[in-house]
């Protein structure tokens, strides 16, 4: 219930939260951290370019629309996420995860812009947990993929306060878009989070 009415408030009270807020612990996907409500809505360094460092809203499909191995193996995905952010760090500002595809806006490192690298990384090692058994296409047998994921991902680099904003909304209420939930606080998948460091 707390986390849900912190949801709330968060998209409501955007610009009128109090000091001393209350402590939230909202991490699902990197090392568990407790943050201030207010520093969760701290905007981001934002470029209005494609520059290094960065923030980006992503969504990243399964091949198969059908299948539900995101939330099946959600353990396997965590692992992947951490994996990656170990070797190539990343800030994870917010995430949503449904059965079959996920979205999530990341702010990368000054200097950094490859996102792709990182994209690849989680896709692999998540799909090397997973049993062999996903239809492959001869495009997929010839290149030697597994099935479980699209090729492409789609990425928009996020320009200012508003358009951040706009996308932690449709982060927080793509379940109840999609129909599983009547409550996006409901869904145990979706993570609002600002943090410098992983920390436990």
């Amino acid at each position: 219930m707390q986390r849900c009415a912190l949801a709330h408030r968060f998209i409501r009270d955007i610009y009128a939260v109090r000091q001393g807020a209350p402590y939230i612990n909202l991490g699902i996907f990197l090392p568990i951290q407790l943050v201030n409500i207010a520093t969760i809505i701290r905007m981001p360094n934002y470029h209005r370019s494609h520059l290094a460092g960065g923030t980006y809203f992503f969504t990243v499909n399964l091949a198969d629309r059908r299948n539900t191995f995101l939330v099946d193996y959600i353990d396997a995905l965590k692992d992947a996420f951490q994996i990656t952010w170990h070797s190539r760090p990343f800030k994870q500002l917010a995430i949503v995860v449904l059965p079959d595809h996920l979205h999530c806006i990341w702010q990368l490192p000054e200097g950094d812009s490859d996102y792709r690298t990182r994209w690849s990384h989680i896709k692999s090692t998540f799909s090397k947990s997973l049993p062999a058994n996903e239809h492959l296409s001869a495009s997929r047998h010839v290149r030697r993929e597994r099935g479980i994921w699209q090729r492409r991902f789609w990425e928009h680099l996020i320009r200012d306060e508003a358009d951040y904003l706009a996308h932690i909304k449709y982060i927080q209420n793509n379940s109840v878009k999609h129909g599983y939930v009547a409550n996006a606080c409901d869904w145990p998948y979706l993570n609002i989070r600002n943090f410098s460091s992983p920390q436990m």
